[in-house]
């Protein structure tokens, strides 16, 4: 019976990379570049061939082999595993790089910056410090050739071949035997004479001192070479003057050198450093102090090394948002260290945590993640985001606060691409719906109009012809005069949606509508589109080959690209709405002239009465409402000259102004929300329960068709058409704008459903009137029978008479 021998290295549960060895540093060691054979994971592993007649050589190697094994400091180097057999030791550490290779890539792509260094040299000197002071340990091999650098930049010592005590056991200190290294022993070392004076950490510091001069310069020719500094720090010169001095006893402790060094103005006393010693010590940190630490990380983090930020920062970021309840504060930088990552590890490391963010109930989280999606949404899959994400953002259409529902609207642009059939044209077409009917902030139905016509190309075919006319169509309607403008560039941003006879049927009447607009702006933008339409429909009419070319994209399956189609169109929506809409709320959030101002309009035959529009108690004076129109129409056309990207323009943020807008709503909107509830309770009561898409006012519903409005009578003689006047121009007129006087109206006017009037589309009607003129019927009467109270109680007062003093009343 046979019995093979089982080879230990064969067994090792590690195995050296067939690349050729990382370094020979002076000494007995190998290092070569390896990995764990279950998990595949990268360590180092040093390797010592032993060798006849190398006892010596070998029996220095087994010392490190068993100091390495049994010392446990963050900054010395990690032992993870080894093997011990007569031909070989093998010492598996953390996966690191010598430093000198490392300074070298690092001089190739522009050199380490000054605070990578004053840390690097702060672990190497903590570490003597904790051999010194703490173990009673002599390095006796501080060089350039001992120092290695994990991935992510730190520092670690290591060659602890030639380590003794500094009490004397175990014999003086091994001979080395090898010139390179020799060559950092102390000059005192070859001077009996002045033995007795030294430290015992003396030896030590004078080493530091050769390495600092090597960081810096370059490797050390001679020892004569440490007299000049040559490119080392001026903040670090004095205390290197102090490690290579001549008197042994001068030369400070480890621990005083890094006290030197952080002290105000020192070379150790930076932000980076500061950042480091502060990841070292969060787990005892109090929670105020980590909220402070997260806020200001994300400003430093530019600086910061990029391997630093992966490898230290991550995982103490994620930590932080695991287990530490850090909250919302972590999402900047940790999206800010994400831009370093691989697709693979976002995907590892950032996605499930911001999948688990949206679930959280904390606005602040909720909010912060939508502003950022931009920077995450590219590694998100179309599962995730239907299943995990989206059923949590939706939330945010119904929140309270303007803020969230405003990026909860903006944050759609993002994720349209991505949603399925039913979360697109159904779910979210709904939540639009509502918002865009009820919502009481202006600046958000105009921004939801702004996100309809820019999603638009990924809408189905039939949602589209559902939908988009009959949406823009409302937004026209909109007291705030930039959802109207919104409404007008949605047309222009779908023109290709639109087959040519609802184009000349349900588009034109619309825009033509808005011609005669109390805002010049709203004028100028559909004056604009009116012609791109006429324009089309003439191309169409003088070539009617042409019509399937045109209507190609009506009833095609949503394609992601048309939307870029109409940049030029599309391009006014934020840069001429939304950043007007930030104007009018950050310099009148109390009401604004396009809310306050809206003309009344008849309601057409056989359409239901609307919700009324809200009128001030007091109108606005004709001097303050130029004055403020002057300001619009020149922040508009100040706007629209700035570009034709809506996708780059900022949407007219509201969230420095949540406060003041939650504590200050417009005054259309608080002034009007008990009829408001009124008119949904009447509702209510005569309607079905249906969806958010019964909300619209007149018209019922986006599924409604249009109808189209009866032919108007002929003008009165003398009326002047829209294309006379002068809307603008260089030319000066005589008289003055003629829809300025349309700008202001009596509130107790009753408006009358006059053919002749430019406003034969009233979407608001004449019920609220009736119901005012009730109120005022029954206050009247409330008011005579108070008269008439008074006048009895007065009257049998004056038939008493009197009462003398003293006199008891007798009832």
């Amino acid at each position: 019976m046979w019995f093979f021998a089982r080879d230990p290295v064969r067994d090792f549960p590690f195995e050296l990379s067939p690349e050729p060895p990382e370094g020979s540093p002076p000494g007995p060691w190998v290092l070569h570049r390896g990995r764990k054979k279950a998990t595949g994971s990268v360590v180092s592993i040093f390797v010592y061939d032993v060798k006849p007649g190398a006892e010596e050589q070998t029996q220095v190697a087994k010392a490190a082999f068993k100091r390495l094994k049994t010392l446990r400091h963050p900054n010395i180097l990690s032992y993870i595993d080894g093997l011990e057999t007569e031909k070989c030791l093998h010492v598996v550490t953390e996966a690191v790089t010598p430093l000198g290779t490392y300074l070298k890539t690092r001089a190739e792509a522009g050199g380490p910056k000054e605070q990578e260094l004053s840390w690097g040299l702060h672990q190497i000197v903590k570490a003597l410090s904790f051999l010194v002071n703490d173990c009673s340990l002599i390095h006796n091999n501080v060089c350039m050739a001992a120092v290695f650098v994990d991935r992510a930049g730190e520092w670690k010592l290591g060659g602890l071949d030639y380590m003794f005590s500094a009490q004397g056991n175990g014999g003086g200190p091994p001979r080395k035997g090898i010139p390179e290294l020799e060559q950092y022993d102390p000059p005192e070392l070859s001077d009996s004479s002045g033995r007795a004076l030294r430290e015992k950490w003396s030896a030590d510091m004078w080493r530091l001192g050769c390495l600092i001069w090597e960081v810096f310069n370059g490797p050390l020719p001679r020892a004569a070479a440490l007299r000049n500094p040559g490119k080392i720090p001026k903040s670090l010169v004095t205390q290197y003057c102090e490690l290579v001095g001549a008197n042994p006893k001068v030369r400070p402790n480890p621990a005083r050198f890094l006290q030197n060094c952080r002290a105000p103005g020192g070379f150790m006393n930076n932000r980076f450093v500061e950042t480091n010693l502060f990841l070292e010590e969060i787990q005892i940190k109090e929670p105020a102090e980590k909220q402070k630490f997260f806020q200001e990380l994300s400003k430093s983090l530019d600086s910061f090394p990029e391997d630093f930020c992966r490898h230290k920062v991550l995982p103490q970021l994620l930590t932080a948002f695991e287990f530490g309840n850090a909250g919302a504060v972590v999402l900047t930088p940790l999206f800010k260290v994400g831009k370093f990552l691989s697709a693979e590890e976002y995907q590892q490391k950032i996605i499930p945590v911001v999948v688990k963010m949206f679930s959280s109930t904390d606005r602040a989280m909720r909010i912060r993640l939508l502003q950022q999606m931009e920077q995450f949404i590219q590694y998100l899959d179309e599962p995730t985001v239907n299943t995990q994400i989206f059923p949590h953002v939706v939330h945010g259409f119904l929140d309270t606060n303007p803020a969230i529902r405003e990026q909860t609207v903006k944050s759609m642009l993002l994720l349209a691409p991505k949603l399925n059939e039913a979360n697109l044209n159904v779910e979210l077409m709904k939540h639009f719906a509502r918002l865009q009917a009820k919502d009481d902030q202006g600046p958000i139905r105009c921004n939801t109009t702004v996100c309809l016509g820019k999603i638009g190309s990924y809408l189905s075919a039939s949602t589209r012809h559902r939908v988009l006319t009959s949406a823009f169509s409302r937004a026209t309607k909109d007291p705030f005069a930039p959802s109207r403008v919104a409404g007008v560039l949605g047309f222009a941003a779908t023109h290709n949606l639109y087959s040519m006879n609802d184009c000349a049927h349900k588009i034109l009447p619309v825009l033509c509508g808005l011609t005669v607009d109390p805002e010049k702006s709203v004028r100028d933008q559909a004056f604009r589109a009116i012609r791109s339409f006429l324009s089309k429909l003439e191309s169409v009419s003088e070539d009617p080959t042409q019509l399937a070319e045109v209507e190609k994209d009506v009833h095609a399956a949503s394609s992601p690209g048309t939307g870029g189609a109409a940049a030029s169109w599309a391009g006014w929506a934020v840069t001429g709405v939304s950043s007007l809409t930030s104007k009018l709320i950050r310099a009148h959030p109390i009401a604004t002239p396009a809310e306050t101002n809206v003309p009344q309009r008849p309601v057409p035959e056989g359409h239901p009465a609307p919700a009324p529009t809200p009128v001030p108690a007091t109108p606005l004076a004709s001097s303050h409402w130029e004055t403020q129109e002057e300001e619009k129409d020149t922040a508009t056309a100040e706007d629209s000259t700035t570009a034709d990207r809506w996708d780059d323009e900022d949407w007219g943020s509201l969230e420095q102004e949540t406060e003041s807008v939650l504590v200050q709503q417009d005054d259309w909107s608080a002034r009007d929300q008990g009829s408001q509830d009124e008119q949904v309770r009447q509702n209510s009561d005569h309607k079905p329960a249906e969806s958010d898409w019964s909300s619209w006012e007149a018209e019922g519903s986006w599924d409604q068709g249009w109808q189209e409005p009866s032919s108007p009578e002929p003008p009165p003689e003398g009326t002047r058409l829209a294309s006379e006047y002068n809307w603008g121009g260089a030319e000066h007129s005589d008289k003055g704008d003629p829809f300025a006087a349309l700008s202001v109206r009596p509130s107790a006017q009753v408006p009358r459903p006059d053919l002749d009037s430019w406003g034969e589309d009233n979407w608001e009607g004449l019920e609220p009137e009736s119901r005012q003129t009730k109120a005022e019927l029954a206050r009247k009467k409330r008011e005579e029978r108070r008269r008439e109270m008074e006048a009895k109680r007065a009257e049998k007062k004056a038939a008493k008479g009197p009462m003398k003093l003293g006199a008891r009343k007798l009832d």
